[in-house]
């Protein structure tokens, strides 16, 4: 009996050899504190499983509240917590896929759903599960270059807790999140990380400089091009108005010259007319000389400058010869509408005894 105990710590000494001292030490005094004795009578507290041995082979596990025990033969063999546990991962070194050396820690969180396999399925929950954690962290950074691990924190911590949970089913462990804490990178992939930050800096702010010198010329642009239909529209509305200025003042000076030519005929078909435009070119003769030497050192004179009476007459006789073809179709028109002229005699008899 004595060697069959000897040889089992022995044994359990050996598998613990890989495993270090202070999880050893940790594990034996949490169990040392967690494990109550059997008083027969017991309350187990909420959030707590108790996992009973009867004989040293599994009895049965415990609820919260009153459990009766038999003395001496059974026996609580392990305390599991039913609580969300919180576990600080360690600083390990990992290589990313584009062979860059880093060096993360995390925090695990998880809860044990099965004590019956938490007890028996492990030697140490805690310890497995952090040790597990560890693996899959360096087996992930190896699928990722350094730049996705800082873009992608959220799917390789998603990666860490589905990895976790296949291999942690058969321990009754359930792991709920896992998170990143720091990510430390040697000091000169840290330089040349701050050199490509001030490059992609440099590079925004050229592109933005440039940027807002384009939009500058095209509003430049669009400025003197609006400005310049502005302007050519102000032209052409001036040149409009000025046309239609000019066109309404010849149809004025032209409806005046009408009505003062209407007025001439009128006057000259009176009695005396002849003299009075007779008097009329006499007098803008005179005037006419008066402007000779005013405008042009060359002048053009008629030989008899001196004779006004035959410079009138000549005008007059350019204005008889003018209106002799109006006169004419005047008298055409009085024998075409009384061809009978002792009818046109008669009736001027017949007016004027009537008046």
């Amino acid at each position: 009996m004595l060697r069959s105990l000897t040889r089992g710590r022995a044994l359990l000494q050996h598998s613990r050899r890989g495993i270090p001292q202070v999880w050893i030490v940790a594990a034996q005094r949490r169990w040392a504190s967690n494990l109550p004795m059997n008083t027969v009578v017991l309350f187990v507290p909420q959030q707590e499983a108790w996992v009973v041995e009867r004989m040293g082979r599994f009895h049965k596990i415990l609820d919260p509240g009153l459990n009766f025990l038999i003395p001496i033969v059974d026996r609580i063999k392990y305390v599991q917590s039913l609580k969300e546990i919180v576990i600080d991962i360690p600083e390990q070194s990992a290589v990313s896929l584009d062979n860059v050396t880093l060096n993360i820690d995390g925090v695990l969180y998880l809860r044990i759903m099965d004590p019956y396999k938490a007890s028996y399925g492990v030697e140490d929950p805690e310890y497995a599960v952090t040790q597990l954690a560890q693996t899959t962290m360096r087996s992930e950074l190896g699928k990722l270059s350094l730049d996705s691990v800082f873009r992608e924190r959220e799917v390789l911590n998603m990666n860490m807790v589905t990895q976790i949970n296949q291999a942690a089913d058969t321990w009754g462990i359930r792991c709920l999140r896992y998170e990143i804490k720091d990510i430390h990178v040697p000091p000169k992939v840290k330089e040349a990380m701050q050199m490509q930050v001030e490059a992609e800096r440099k590079k925004r702010a050229t592109v933005l400089e440039s940027e807002g010198a384009r939009e500058a010329e095209i509003n430049i642009a669009e400025g003197k091009k609006q400005s310049r239909i502005l302007a050519s529209e102000a032209t052409k509305a001036e040149t409009i108005n000025q046309a239609a200025g000019e066109a309404n003042a010849v149809i004025v000076q032209a409806k005046a010259k009408a009505q003062s030519i209407n007025m001439l005929s009128e006057v000259l078909s009176q009695q005396c007319g002849s003299q009075a435009a007779s008097l009329s070119v006499a007098e803008q003769y005179v005037s006419a000389f008066n402007n000779l030497a005013k405008q042009s050192n060359t002048i053009l004179l008629p030989a008899n400058t001196g004779d006004v009476t035959s410079m009138v007459s000549q005008a007059m006789g350019i204005y008889g010869a003018l209106t002799k073809p109006e006169a004419m179709k005047e008298k055409l028109t009085m024998d075409t509408a009384y061809p009978n002229k002792s009818q046109l005699v008669s009736e001027n008899q017949i007016f004027h005894s009537e008046t």
